[in-house]
């Protein structure tokens, strides 16, 4: 969810209110490791549906009846530091029945290890066990546990993920299992008949009904490449990584999040990766180990009237170039700086965030043809897309040098994407900082998740290996001097 771009998953709910539908908790103080699967394995048996006359009938019991078995329970756990407090020398102990241990200042911080718990949902694609489920319900755990309609209970191991789309792949050992036929998601129309199968709230498996309305959803800040099936069929917490199914029972989505108000529930708009994508995703999961998304390499802009006006557009569809990334595919085409892309590949663009998903859904080294508008006149230009930054770049400080200022900081380099999210200048240099321990000295200096870093003790920083080099020849025990970004305005730090 992008408008809490730094923050994790689970009960999270941002500025726009969108909730990913997870449910978690906390118990305990330890956590097993889950395996690796290896790359290689045979292909799974996937069945592909083709559309007959709709169910009809009195209901859809029979066709619940043949897809509930295929969808299970997730249930996770991880370990994450909270941050407790230890009581100061010399305060009385019986204080804490009236104030616990957060007695005001001077108290030491001290991160503790918690099992996080969480429940989501997940389908199975395959009689060999492959599951599909999303990122969020599995990111970061140590313990992944399946329960089947059967009531067993098997331990799943990650095949691969794919944090863009929000879809994982999972395995199961065992053969025979029951499971669901794939339909063609591009087929979906407004209108149709859905029905939405999980364990909202872990209550239970549970079934509801509703229609598609609407395709193609994006630009909801919920995942960086959406394209979204949205229906009204009731899903909450814990539907996550369950089955959107059609009238006849075939696989069309994965349910991922809601529109939740302030309830936290349903509120008659939810949102499912279409198995079209979800299907992709498991195929170079399976056959490559990680899914490579096309990457142009441009800060695009929806088009205004204004802007369409001042370009000499006729129209406000399409997607303006804002920059183009130096060394990236778009700088090595003839793709310029203002000017508006309309089409790729024959398809319309209507939006920045349309433009997005097409080239982020779209093979690494893939051609794309685009059709774009400049001073007024319509050319078209091939591209050669290149593969998007993959998190590898994401460095943090070395965590076993506890003298280092900076531990317990985690940053990324600085993309047009995230620039856009968190609507900075084009021209903004530096690294975003990802995550910082609330324990960190980092953390009581006020540096915070969002911050924009573009210097360490005036060495200019403008990406993970730049800012690396410029902490590890900190002096110790000095204070390492920060030029921060933040929401458009600079500041210093002292760490």
């Amino acid at each position: 969810m992008r408008s809490e771009f730094f923050k994790g998953r689970g009960w999270l709910s941002t500025a726009s209110l969108v909730t990913v539908l997870g449910v978690t908790g906390f118990y305990g103080l330890r956590a097993a490791t889950t395996g690796s699967l290896p790359f290689g394995n045979p292909a799974p048996t996937i069945k592909m549906a083709s559309r007959s006359e709709a169910a009809g009938g009195r209901g859809y019991s029979l066709v619940v009846k043949r897809v509930v078995p295929a969808v299970v329970n997730i249930s996770t756990s991880k370990v994450v530091k909270q941050t407790a407090f230890e009581m100061p020398q010399g305060v009385d102990p019986s204080l804490r029945q009236f104030f616990g241990d957060g007695l005001g200042q001077g108290l030491n911080q001290q991160p503790q290890e918690q099992n996080e718990k969480a429940l989501g949902s997940g389908v199975i694609v395959s009689p060999e066990g492959y599951i599909l489920t999303n990122n969020h319900v599995v990111d970061g755990a140590k313990d992944i546990t399946v329960t089947l309609h059967d009531k067993r209970e098997m331990k799943a191991r990650v095949v691969g993920t794919d944090p863009r789309t929000d879809i994982a792949v999972l395995k199961i050992d065992g053969s025979n299992f029951p499971s669901l036929m794939l339909a063609d998601s591009s087929k979906v129309e407004i209108g149709d008949i859905v029905l939405a199968i999980g364990d909202p709230f872990g209550v239970g498996q549970t079934v509801t009904a509703g229609i598609v309305s609407a395709t193609g959803r994006s630009g909801l800040g919920i995942e960086p490449l959406e394209d979204f099936i949205q229906t009204d069929a009731p899903i909450n917490p814990g539907n996550s990584g369950g089955a959107l199914v059609d009238d006849e029972g075939h696989l069309v989505g994965i349910n991922t999040a809601i529109l939740s108000g302030n309830s936290g529930g349903s509120q008659g708009i939810g949102f499912a990766v279409p198995i079209n994508m979800a299907r992709h995703d498991m195929e170079e999961i399976l056959a490559h180990g990680k899914v490579a998304h096309g990457y142009l390499g441009i800060l695009p802009q929806d088009v205004t009237p204004a802007l369409a006006k001042a370009f000499n557009s006729s129209e406000t569809n399409g997607a303006l170039v804002g920059e183009v990334t130096p060394n990236s595919p778009a700088a090595h085409s003839d793709l310029k700086q203002g000017d508006i892309i309309v089409a790729v590949n024959g398809k319309p663009v209507t939006d920045a965030s349309q433009l997005r998903s097409t080239i982020g859904m779209m093979d690494a080294n893939a051609t794309a043809m685009l059709k774009v508008m400049r001073n007024g006149k319509m050319q078209e230009m091939s591209v050669t897309l290149g593969e998007f930054p993959s998190k590898e770049e994401r460095a943090s400080v070395d965590s076993a040098n506890s003298d280092n200022s900076l531990q317990g900081v985690t940053v990324e380099n600085l993309t047009p994407e995230t620039t856009q999210e968190l609507k900075l200048p084009a021209t903004t240099q530096g690294v975003v900082v990802d995550k910082v321990s609330p324990a960190s000295h980092a953390a009581d200096a006020g540096l915070q998740a969002g911050d924009v870093i573009q210097q360490v003790n005036h060495q200019s920083v403008t990406n993970v290996k730049d800012y690396n080099q410029a902490v590890s020849s900190s002096k110790k025990d000095e204070p390492v001097l920060l030029l921060v970004d933040r929401n458009g305005n600079t500041m210093f730090l002292a760490v």
